[in-house]
């Protein structure tokens, strides 16, 4: 299982724009295969900062996704209301032992 983390800044008075684009987003996402689970999370000290935490099957899943034209179809919009590009980090799972 793997995590992956997107970063987002959203421009200046653009927020409830956004709301409304990672919700078409997040349906996209749903219908993918390898997608276990999602949460989007908004910075406390800096509002226009999300954070995006998506849990896939596996990094072949989350590989499939970000490079389908499903993603850049469903992501285009929510890209020219960004102050900059989002940042996505992918980290595995580790067990503690």
């Amino acid at each position: 299982m793997i995590k992956v983390i997107i970063e987002r800044k959203i421009a200046e008075d653009m927020e409830s724009t956004y709301e409304i684009e990672v919700k078409r987003a997040l349906k996209a996402v749903m219908g993918a295969s390898g997608f276990i689970s999602g949460e989007s999370l908004v910075d406390i000290n800096h509002p226009s900062v999300r954070t995006i935490i998506t849990t896939w099957e596996n990094l072949a899943s989350w590989n499939r996704w970000f490079n389908s034209d499903l993603r850049r179809d469903s992501n285009y919009n929510l890209s020219q209301i960004l102050e900059q590009e989002e940042k996505v980090k992918v980290l595995k799972t580790q067990p503690l032992s």
